[in-house]
C-alpha cells in the first residue's frame, strides 16, 4: 500500500473536489467544522449545536448534470464522511451511474437549528466559514493489485450569484422529485481512511 502525503486543508464557505475512476475504487469525503463560527463548551452531533454549520453536498456527472445532494450538519472539532460510491452515486437522479464526478461543498449556517434541505435554499447571507474538507480515493492498481491511497485537500473556489442561483436550484429540483432519487445519504459520524474501505 502507498500513501500519498496529506495537505492541509481549507477554510472557506465553497470548496470542490474530482472523485475518479469509481468503477475501480472508491473515495470518500471528510468533513470537520474549526469552529470558526462559534462553539460553545458543551459537544454535539446536530445543527442546533452552537457553532454547527450545514455542509452542503453537491454532485455531479462530468457532463454537469446534478445526480445529488443533501446536507449534513457539523458540530466544531466534529468529523462526518460520505462515500463517493455508496451515498453520492448509487441513488442518482438518473438512471447513469458516472464513474467519475465533481463535488462541490457549500458551508451556510443552520436555518432554525436544522440542515434539513439547506442545500437548496443556499443564499448568500446565509454563508459561513469553518468547513474543512478533504478527500480520500483508494484504487487497486491493475496488474498487481495493491491499493493506493491519496488523500487531497479539497479546493477553495469563488462562488459567482450564477453558480449559487443553480446549485440550489437543481438540487430543489430533486428534493420536489418526490421519489427519493438524487438525494444522498446522511453523513456518519467519523472519518473513513483506508483502513475502512
Amino acid at each position: 500500500m502507498s500513501v500519498a502525503a496529506f495537505s492541509q486543508a481549507v477554510d472557506t464557505p465553497y470548496q470542490a473536489h474530482y472523485a475518479s475512476n469509481l468503477a475501480v475504487g472508491d473515495s470518500v469525503i471528510n468533513i470537520s467544522n474549526s469552529g470558526a463560527t462559534g462553539a460553545s463548551l458543551n459537544s454535539g452531533t446536530t445543527a442546533s449545536t452552537t457553532g454547527a454549520i450545514c455542509a452542503n453536498v453537491y454532485t455531479f456527472s462530468p457532463d454537469e448534470q446534478m445526480v445529488s445532494c443533501c446536507s449534513c450538519p457539523v458540530t466544531p472539532n466534529g468529523l462526518v464522511s460520505l462515500s463517493v460510491k455508496t451515498n453520492l452515486v448509487s441513488n442518482t437522479l438518473t438512471p447513469a451511474v458516472p464513474t467519475a464526478v465533481v463535488i462541490k461543498l457549500l458551508a451556510t449556517a443552520p436555518v432554525g437549528g436544522s440542515c434539513n434541505n439547506s442545500a437548496a435554499a443556499v443564499t448568500t447571507a446565509t454563508l459561513v466559514p469553518g468547513m474543512l474538507a478533504w478527500g480520500t480515493t483508494l484504487h487497486a492498481t491493475p496488474t498487481t493489485g495493491v491499493y493506493s491511497v491519496t488523500e487531497t485537500a479539497f479546493s477553495p473556489a469563488t462562488l459567482s450569484a450564477g453558480e449559487q442561483s443553480r446549485l440550489g436550484s437543481l438540487c430543489n429540483f430533486i428534493i420536489a422529485n418526490g421519489s427519493g432519487f438524487g438525494v444522498c445519504a446522511s453523513c456518519r459520524l467519523g472519518g473513513l481512511g483506508a483502513a475502512n474501505q
